[in-house]
């Protein structure tokens, strides 16, 4: 299998933090890619990444000194949940998955992945990752998933935010954004559009988000403190709503290849205390994908 021309491949030997996570820190946005021999990639992905299979994350997890992973679907495996169960099933209690489903999906497929840790689907809204799903079918999905007490998570790019509002209301249950609502560092921590996405948390108690990604909204680059900001302004105003993840193996970056090392020692930088790391990085994930 060939990765897309210009695919950046994960970084072979990150570095050890100089940041010691919390024990029982969680690890709460990655992914798994194939391998493509034993899962293949969806015949309508947008791009073809290089395999990034579970031994690769677990040892990562336990390089960086975090205990748990909650693994998301990404889209180049698009509805085939094969690769995540199987990373599930592998991890036992230490991982818990987001899946990505269609409104044909089935409520005896969806207790075979509740049974191997799914807490929830990803409905994605980055129009150069996905084609464009009609709303009645993600309010079908939240039907569907009810009865197993899921979770929504979303991701889109922060200019599409107003159009998204609507859809966003109508889902009855808790909703998770990705990776703050990607606002444009640019713009800076004090812009009406990153105000829009603080008044829409502050105004729905029932939606929580990602401070991760700095290596895909940075200007600057590493260290990353013109998205330092951003996140910590996120884990101070909601310190019961935030998570936190690397997002290995980075698919879709151009820039330069992210050191997952350097990603966790972002951590204290945007949860300047042991407190709000706590919550951040165990007492949200596991309440959020590990009480039930």
């Amino acid at each position: 299998m060939t990765m897309s021309e210009g695919y950046l491949p994960f970084h072979p030997s990150p570095k050890k933090p100089d940041y010691t996570a919390p024990d029982g820190a969680v690890d709460a946005h990655c992914h798994v890619f194939g391998p493509a021999d034993q899962f293949p990639y969806a015949p309508e992905r947008k791009y073809t990444p290089c395999d990034a299979g579970k031994d690769q994350l677990f040892a990562l997890r336990d390089h960086l000194g975090f205990s748990r992973n909650v693994i998301v679907q990404a889209s180049c495996h698009g509805k085939n949940n094969n690769a995540l169960v199987d990373a599930l099933l592998t991890a036992g209690d230490k991982a818990r998955g987001i899946a990505f489903v269609g409104k044909e999906v089935t409520q005896e497929e969806l207790k075979k992945m509740d049974d191997a840790g799914v807490r929830g689907v990803r409905f994605n809204f980055v129009k150069r990752l996905v084609d464009t799903t009609p709303w009645e079918d993600f309010l079908e999905i939240a039907e569907k998933i009810k009865p197993f007490g899921w979770h929504i998570v979303v991701y889109f790019e922060a200019p599409d935010l107003d159009e998204l509002k609507p859809l966003l209301a109508k889902f009855d249950t808790t909703i998770v954004v990705d990776h703050m609502g990607r606002p444009d560092a640019s713009k800076g921590v004090d812009s009406a559009e990153f105000a829009d996405f603080i008044k829409l948390m502050a105004d729905n108690p029932n939606i929580w988000t990602k401070v991760s990604c700095p290596e895909r909204l940075t200007i600057e680059g590493p260290p990353y403190a013109d998205v330092i900001p951003f996140a910590r302004k996120l884990v101070e105003t909601f310190p019961e709503r935030v998570l936190w993840g690397t997002d290995w193996p980075h698919p879709n970056m151009s820039s330069h290849v992210p050191d997952d090392g350097q990603l966790v020692d972002v951590i204290p930088h945007i949860a300047p205390s042991q407190k709000l790391q706590q919550k951040l990085l165990i007492d949200n994930p596991m309440r959020l994908y590990w009480e039930r």
